[in-house]
């Protein structure tokens, strides 16, 4: 069985864990559109959001926007309480957590003045024992040492198994070079993300996982 494999568990968590009400995504699209006068069609709004296309900052500068313009825009226009209400966990990560009875950590690219009142509204942090918030100091995944830094706060040992599982090909990047496991959970379709995503274990939902 999958869960019985690993002595513990790696989380990305939007798209992943949790994910926002669309109307609350495009109103923040919305809002930038306007501060940095160039607005966004729904599926810029999806692609960026998701990371639909991969790395987001080479598709801005696709777009010709400034990624040192757009993301303070963004950050910006997000509002903590307001995207900790719009947002919802994915029944099946409900599900995988509640079976899970070894450590079990988070890494993401959200900042944690938006992750935290996140985990809170959902109880999330009641369930998990670390949370990495990923910034220009401890890398991002696909590096390894956000991953690692994770690890070593749930003094994980040299030996133990364990995965990383996520809905962006940068999580199972970070993963397999941090030598784990990468599960990827596909909640688009590869037809709609544009690409396929490999992984250990790839899944239209954690409910497909053996356990």
């Amino acid at each position: 069985m999958v869960v019985d494999a690993y002595d513990f568990w790696l989380f990305d968590l939007d798209g992943t864990l949790v994910d926002a009400e669309w109307s609350y995504t495009r109103s923040v699209f919305d809002r930038v559109g306007e501060r940095i006068d160039r607005p966004f069609s729904d599926r810029e709004a999806e692609i960026i959001w998701h990371g639909l296309g991969g790395a987001r900052n080479p598709i801005l500068r696709a777009w010709d926007i400034d990624p040192a313009a757009f993301w303070p825009a963004f950050h910006a226009e997000e509002n903590p309480q307001q995207r900790a209400e719009a947002t919802y966990l994915h029944g099946d990560a409900d599900a995988l957590l509640s079976v899970i009875d070894v450590p079990i950590g988070i890494v993401t690219h959200c900042q944690s003045f938006l992750t935290q009142p996140v985990l809170e509204q959902l109880a999330l942090d009641e369930r998990v024992e670390t949370v990495l918030c990923c910034t220009d100091e401890t890398g991002w995944k696909p590096d390894p040492k956000p991953v690692q830094s994770a690890m070593k706060q749930l003094n994980i040992g040299r030996d133990s198994v364990g995965v990383l599982a996520g809905d962006g090909e940068s999580d199972i990047g970070a993963a397999w070079n941090a030598g784990l496991d990468g599960i990827h959970v596909e909640r688009h379709g590869p037809d709609h993300r544009g690409r396929c995503v490999l992984g250990d274990y790839r899944v239209r939902s954690f409910d497909e996982l053996p356990y």
